[in-house]
């Protein structure tokens, strides 16, 4: 990492706040982790342009590094699905879906593993400040089922679509079901609506929010299937974890 314009990043974001007096760690992961937090607490408000600038940078390299990954090389699985399982902020594509909370601004838990945590970071600070505006335009929270599209910034995508999936909690129930197919049917909607050819889904609503992943994937399939009997675009499922490649592999081809 270059160490010169990740201290920029760190001093600029420190800057920013009166309740801090933190120096900044020499280990390199000490501090891209400080920087991470930074970016995750830090409300959506403007930056600087000399900022944006040098976060463009450090960011698009970082993910030239960590190797980036083109849908042009992947292999459809059946028709035009994929199924990849990898680091989605790293796929260039149309779009990928971010499965995102009601609040539609990210998560602002420091270092969370989530997706919603991973793609704020990787895209920069402008993608917050972006959901922000689109949110208080709207005037409320963001509806289950429903999509958003904003620019992708430092991804190597074009563009994200950001959708609220259904909180499990107790028994699966029928609303459920239909809540996570229109998250699915709403964003597949909105990609065409832009123009955009190819659209990668991550695994919504199975993480924090409880929706068992065979049935999950089961009403991903079906969706996606119907949904490309009348139009022409790319669907990637992106998947994380063994488990979730295990269950797509087998609903697919």
């Amino acid at each position: 990492m270059p160490n010169e314009k990740l201290n920029y990043i760190i001093s600029y974001l420190l800057s920013e706040r009166n309740d801090m007096d933190i120096s900044i760690p020499t280990d390199s992961k000490e501090k891209f982790d400080l920087y991470r937090s930074l970016v995750n607490i830090r409300p959506a408000v403007k930056a600087s342009a000399e900022y944006l600038k040098a976060e463009d940078e450090f960011l698009q390299k970082l993910t030239v590094q960590k190797g980036i990954t083109d849908i042009a090389d992947l292999q459809p699985v059946e028709g035009n699905i994929y199924l990849w399982k990898g680091d989605i902020t790293t796929l260039k594509c149309g779009a990928i879906v971010n499965a995102a909370n009601s609040g539609m601004t990210g998560c602002y838990h420091p270092c969370h593993n989530c997706i919603d945590n991973c793609i704020h970071t990787f895209a920069g600070v402008r993608l917050r400040l972006k959901c922000a505006e689109i949110m208080k335009a709207q005037g409320h929270e963001e509806p289950t089922g429903t999509a958003k599209i904003t620019p992708a910034y430092d991804l190597p995508c074009d563009y994200v679509i950001h959708t609220v999936g259904p909180i499990v909690q107790g028994r699966l129930t029928e609303k459920h079901c239909e809540l996570l197919k229109s998250c699915y049917q709403s964003c597949l909607e909105l990609a065409v609506l832009n123009g955009i050819k190819s659209i990668a889904f991550c695994c919504i609503s199975t993480g924090v929010f409880c929706f068992p992943q065979d049935k999950a994937a089961e009403i991903a399939v079906q969706t996606v299937r119907e949904f490309l009997l009348t139009h022409d675009i790319e669907v990637i499922f992106n998947v994380f974890t063994e488990k979730d490649y295990k269950i797509y592999s087998g609903l697919l081809g």
